[in-house]
């Protein structure tokens, strides 16, 4: 099994300065797996809000607009996995500090299944042990990156009766709260 078994510290990254203001004042910097860490629980949390204050309280309780993978041609919200990739989009157009992705080994779209071993072993181990991450290195490319895989699980009504009900889905008894897929966070290793 590919897992974390030394720490990794993350210098000269000025693209995630920000993020790592507080650890640069001490001048030792921080790990690839905390900057990882906290990547994660900003896009948990903005991810958590969107479906849970937009979709399941206007599609799903107060049923005043619809949230289909087809928002643009039907006017309904794009679906939370659909903003998700949205925003990985854009930070990929505007750094190559680091990339995230919406990955599942039941994808309802093929192309978010997992691509490479690390992505399979990370998604298999978040879905096997509720409130574990998957920390791991991969080289892609000729070139090494830190890997992190994060559980995504089902937040709202919304998740469960869309993955449930969907025409290409895989599996149809997801629960609240069941692990649906994950996140992978890629950073590259500096050397």
């Amino acid at each position: 099994m590919i897992r974390q078994t030394r720490p990794w510290k993350l210098a000269g990254v000025s693209g995630l300065a920000v993020l790592v203001a507080g650890a640069a004042a001490t001048g030792k910097g921080l790990e690839y797996k905390e900057v990882a860490d906290m990547l994660h629980a900003v896009m948990e949390s903005d991810r958590t809000v969107y479906t849970r204050k937009v979709v399941n309280r206007l599609a799903v309780k107060e049923k005043v607009i619809k949230a289909t993978e087809y928002h643009d041609d039907d006017k309904s919200l794009p679906l939370p996995a659909q903003m998700f990739r949205f925003g990985a989009e854009m930070v990929a157009e505007k750094t190559d500090k680091f990339r995230y992705s919406l990955l599942s080994v039941w994808p309802i779209n093929k192309q978010n299944a997992p691509r490479t071993d690390i992505e399979k072993a990370g998604l298999e181990f978040v879905a096997a042990n509720k409130g574990q991450n998957f920390y791991g290195e991969e080289t892609l490319g000729g070139k090494k990156y830190f890997t992190a895989v994060y559980a995504d699980t089902a937040v709202a009504q919304a998740c469960v009766s869309c993955h449930n009900e969907h025409k290409d889905t895989p599996r149809k008894d997801f629960k609240m709260g069941d692990v649906m897929g994950g996140v992978v966070i890629r950073i590259p290793m500096v050397e």
